[in-house]
């Protein structure tokens, strides 16, 4: 039976992190748009702004190379802005307690079928905004995100965010790619109450192209 065509072109690609490798099924680029029925744009996504949760950007892989080597041991972790999810299809491959949160109505559906093409287990998948409280969501101890500040509201919500859905003793890692509202996000995390230190490695070429910014850390014990 042949399958109906979902109004975007796709692509494969095999990556490797931490000597694992995965699957991963992505747009085929930032062209693709499909919101026939306005989901997406009712929910808040822009159809500008339609294809980035679909397209594996370098920031995501830097983060995924993380998650392929951090300790999560006794840790519940959360990839916030998740997209196609790599971050925590990775953390999976290793055993971790992931969830997955991501605005986009399309999000979901690719990180299913990236799980199952990698013969995992399904990763539980939270879809809502940042300026929503989710009681069911619950806290974590590892917070990740990659390439999430791109908006002049950002920063705000973000850390509101996070904060709200931090255990006592957190870590968050935020990959940023030189966006301008990283130093205002990293203010209002600090009022917050957290710490802050940042890496800022040397340009890089990753499996999705160069990379170039800063990975910024974000430490909490109440």
């Amino acid at each position: 039976m042949q399958e109906p065509d979902p109004g975007y072109i796709v692509r494969l690609q095999d990556l490797t992190f931490g000597g694992r490798e995965l699957s991963l099924q992505s747009l085929l680029d930032t062209q693709q748009f499909h919101d026939p029925e306005q989901v997406a744009e009712k929910l808040g996504v822009s159809p500008s702004h339609w294809s980035l949760f679909g397209v594996l950007w370098p920031s995501a892989c830097v983060l995924a190379e993380l998650m392929a080597h951090i300790d999560f041991r006794g840790r519940r972790i959360l990839e916030v802005g998740s997209g196609l999810g790599l971050a925590s299809l990775v953390a999976q491959c290793r055993g971790a307690d992931v969830t997955a949160s991501d605005l986009h109505p399309l999000s979901q559906l690719f990180l299913d079928g990236n799980a199952t093409r990698n013969q995992l287990p399904r990763i539980p998948f939270h879809r809502g905004n940042w300026s929503e409280r989710d009681a069911h969501l619950g806290q974590f101890g590892l917070i990740v995100a990659s390439d999430v500040l791109y908006e002049d509201n950002h920063a705000e919500l973000l850390a509101g965010f996070i904060d709200h859905h931090a255990d006592r003793e957190v870590e968050v890692l935020v990959v940023d790619a030189g966006r301008g509202h990283q130093n205002n996000f990293a203010r209002r995390m600090e009022d917050l109450g957290y710490t802050h230190t940042f890496e800022h490695p040397l340009p890089q070429v990753t499996q999705a192209g160069r990379w170039k910014g800063k990975i910024h850390t974000f430490l909490r014990a109440i």
